[in-house]
């Protein structure tokens, strides 16, 4: 019985996945319900906002008799309260089923535990803790905005194979190749928000969005603690969201929100960047906005682009420890984690 609670609480994993880019800030959730060995039903959380897993799968079950009795695997402790929708707890102790198998407790604490609690209370046995780690790797996002209070951080660079982010002028346009460029915005179109500092926004006027994948948009962030966003570039052009940190002013002008911290202290912002609900962010430069994240530890992984090209002088990349790359054409691609 223990091998088939890990074979469908992978299957809620796969299912989860497929939510990915669309749910922040709530966690990915999947869910497959089992009656006499088979599976009956199956869904995910496809949307912020809308039905969970838990209801999806429980639609997606023609005969709804045959929910009586049945096991409910679920990677995620199911909800307990009214939030944008009603308690998924509820409606699954309405069908009676002889079990719930989870992966992992959620860490919200209006849930934390309560759910698990409600469907014992109402005789439904429930068995925590299947391949519990793998499920915190799915929701690492969900569960580093739970804990800390800040989004999950990814920085993102790429670098010449002399180890220079930037030539002197700060222009870095184009060191990596087009494949990679690609696999940056299915990324972007997989995190919830994208960071750059204003010299970044000035020097290369990037329109941080989603064009070479099918995806949405993250939010798009630039810091700029003295005002020096200029008026010409795509971001404040263009008709699309900006969030622009400074030290000046509040003002919202044409979609463009101009959002002032005093102290502009980097986890200041990144607490008010969560609390409008962006969970996780993709940090892309420059050079310094990089260096401060890693400097102040504020950051969870960094993918890094090595290119064939060299520039022989420019702006230095930031350093780290690792020989373990994957190749993407002729460029390296090279994850790290901040286990710190």
């Amino acid at each position: 019985m223990k091998d088939n609670h890990k074979k469908y609480i992978e299957r809620t994993f796969y299912l989860a996945n497929k939510g990915l880019g669309n749910v922040s800030p709530n966690p990915m959730v999947g869910c497959v319900i089992v009656k006499a060995g088979k599976i009956i039903g199956e869904s995910y959380h496809k949307e912020y906002g809308k039905e969970h897993a838990e209801i999806n799968a429980i639609n997606s079950v023609v005969d709804k008799s045959q929910l009586k009795g049945s096991s409910f695997y679920i990677n995620l402790e199911p909800c307990s309260h009214h939030g944008k929708t009603p308690p998924c707890s509820d409606e699954i102790i309405k069908h009676k089923p002889k079990e719930v198998i989870i992966s992992n407790l959620d860490q919200n604490p209006i849930v934390n535990g309560r759910g698990i609690k409600k469907l014992k209370n109402n005789g439904i046995s429930v068995k925590e803790n299947i391949l519990k780690e793998k499920g915190l790797i799915i929701n690492k996002r969900f569960f580093k905005n739970q804990i800390t209070g800040l989004p999950y951080i990814i920085l993102k660079w790429a670098e010449t194979e002399d180890g220079f982010i930037a030539r002197k002028d700060g222009s870095s346009k184009w060191i990596s190749n087009e494949l990679s460029r690609m696999l940056v915005h299915k990324w972007r179109s997989e995190e919830a928000g994208i960071l750059v500092g204003v010299n970044t926004a000035n020097i290369d006027n990037p329109s941080l969005n989603v064009r070479s994948w099918k995806g949405r948009d993250p939010v798009r962030i630039v810091l700029d603690p003295n005002q020096k966003l200029k008026s010409k570039t795509k971001l404040l052009k263009d008709k699309g969201a900006v969030l622009i940190y400074n030290k000046e002013k509040n003002k919202k002008t044409n979609n463009k929100n101009f959002i002032q911290n005093k102290s502009f202290e980097l986890q200041h912002i990144l607490r008010d960047i969560l609390e409008k609900g962006i969970g996780s962010l993709i940090v892309e430069g420059g050079a310094k906005t990089l260096n401060n994240f890693i400097k102040e530890g504020l950051w969870d992984e960094a993918r890094v682009f090595v290119s064939n090209k060299t520039f022989k002088e420019g702006i230095k990349a930031p350093k780290f420890d690792t020989d373990q790359y994957e190749k993407i054409g002729d460029n390296k691609l090279y994850t790290i984690f901040n286990h710190a």
